[in-house]
């Protein structure tokens, strides 16, 4: 259902953000005080959150090698 809307070139990258930090966000961290977070899902949870990002703000342009490439872990 969230991949067609962040997909969708019609809602703003500033609306999807919100999205994300408000309810995504929300979502993945309710009642963690009660979880026993293992290194191996902490390393999950972030590789979904750079994946949502990713998606959200899509490939950046590189003009020294004039193509596409995705976003690296640094620049999101």
């Amino acid at each position: 259902m969230l991949q067609k809307f962040f997909k969708n070139n019609n809602i703003s990258k500033k609306l999807k953000l919100r999205l994300m930090n408000t309810i995504i966000n929300k979502m993945l961290t309710y009642a963690s005080e009660t979880w026993t977070l293992t290194k191996r899902g902490r390393k999950q949870l972030n590789v979904f959150e750079r994946k949502v990002y990713r998606r959200i703000l899509g490939p950046a342009y590189d003009n020294e090698k004039e193509n596409w490439r995705i976003l690296t872990n640094k620049e999101i």
